[in-house]
């Protein structure tokens, strides 16, 4: 029997949000976890330079991998052998090899609801079954410890992301040491997202490294770096795993772009840019959580980190992917229905991703505004 995969309804309404675009309207787009400025200055300097200077080919950085290491000494106090650094192209095939390389089909792997909505599909389409864990406002929207200690029989697996999407919800580290104890007791591996990291508000993230070292980490250059269409990122994988994941990704994927690479390895080096961008999302941030009264928005997921307002809108609708489409038409704001995330709450629910320029942000409240204040229900 051949997988069934749910469709990505952004997707869709990002379709007819440039389709609108086309035909002269002006829209905000809001719909996707994608930073609207560019890669850094000098990254794309040095892909000029190496477009001009290199013929390319398939190929693994071994100075990338080495700085990636360094990057969880310096940040999270973890050791990472640069063997155990694998570079993917982005997040998606990341995970994709972290799954094939620790489940068989029919393997449970547990993940909270809601959550990002490639968790549930791709393990769909590599037939494993999917244990989403409802977590709402009193789990601050994030899997814990007693809930993965409550589950009978114990999965096989966790999916953990922290912060998470579409809430942008923290495990603070305690729970995260919590989590670790009762996989580590009960047999559950663990894959942590860590695509997010570097996008905080307060209280910094920690990797799952620092308290499980036989996790496999995702992570991209598609967040943080601002480099979403260059497709590149990488897994941390445990030494006993380094072999058969080198092989499912030489297999299945090659290599990521020899381009992005040296991009990436440069990116490294503009801190002052890219935490400017973080002062922007944070600014953002501010914006939108001080218009949620006049959206009449009152319950939203604490949006500890990356860029995301999730909130609740079940006294407006109970479809919120045709109010998302509604609210596109009527105002040219596009934003992503909460069903990708929670295929049973999430008709309820709405993202709003803040990765965009302060600007956009200001323009996108002032239409937002008066239509919620229209909307019946109010």
């Amino acid at each position: 029997m051949i997988a069934r995969i749910e469709p990505f309804h952004a997707i869709a309404l990002s379709r007819e949000a440039h389709r609108l675009g086309a035909e002269g309207r002006s829209i905000l787009h809001m719909e996707f976890g994608q930073p609207s400025t560019g890669a850094p200055a000098a990254a794309v300097a040095r892909a000029h330079h190496v477009l001009d200077t290199d013929p390319m080919g398939y190929w693994e950085s071994p100075a990338l991998k080495q700085r990636i290491a360094l990057l969880y000494r310096e940040r999270h106090g973890v050791e990472v052998d640069p063997e155990q650094v694998l570079l993917t192209c982005g997040a998606s095939p990341g995970l994709v090899l972290a799954l094939s390389c620790l489940f068989a089909p029919g393997a449970r792997v547990a993940t909270a609801r809601p959550g990002y909505v490639a968790y549930r599909n791709t393990m769909k389409a590599l037939y494993l079954e999917v244990e989403e864990v409802p977590c709402g406002p009193a789990e601050r929207y994030q899997i814990g410890a007693a809930a993965l200690a409550a589950l009978d029989p114990a999965p096989e697996g966790l999916i953990v992301a922290s912060p998470a999407n579409p809430t942008g919800t923290i495990i603070p580290p305690a729970e995260m040491a919590a989590i670790a104890r009762v996989c580590a007791e009960r047999g559950i591996r663990i894959i942590s997202d860590e695509i997010y990291h570097g996008l905080s508000y307060g209280e910094p993230a920690h990797s799952m490294l620092e308290f499980a070292p036989d996790a496999i980490v995702v992570n991209s250059f598609s967040k943080y770096f601002s480099m979403a269409g260059w497709r590149l990122g990488w897994i941390v994988v445990p030494p006993s795993l380094v072999d058969a994941a080198r092989a499912r990704m030489g297999n299945l994927f090659l290599t990521p772009p020899s381009l992005a690479q040296h991009a990436g390895l440069t990116a490294f080096d503009c801190v002052a840019e890219l935490e400017g961008h973080v002062a922007s999302y944070r600014r953002n941030r501010e914006l939108l959580l001080a218009a949620l009264p006049a959206l009449g928005l009152g319950e939203i997921a604490p949006p500890d980190g990356a860029f995301y307002i999730y909130a609740d809108i079940g006294h407006l609708t109970n479809d919120s992917l045709s109010f998302c489409m509604r609210l596109l038409h009527e105002t040219g704001v596009a934003t992503a229905p909460g069903v990708d995330f929670d295929p049973v709450d999430g008709h309820r629910h709405m993202r709003i991703s803040f990765a965009v320029s302060t600007d956009r942000v200001e323009d996108a409240i002032a239409r937002m505004v008066p239509w919620f204040q229209a909307q019946p229900g109010r």
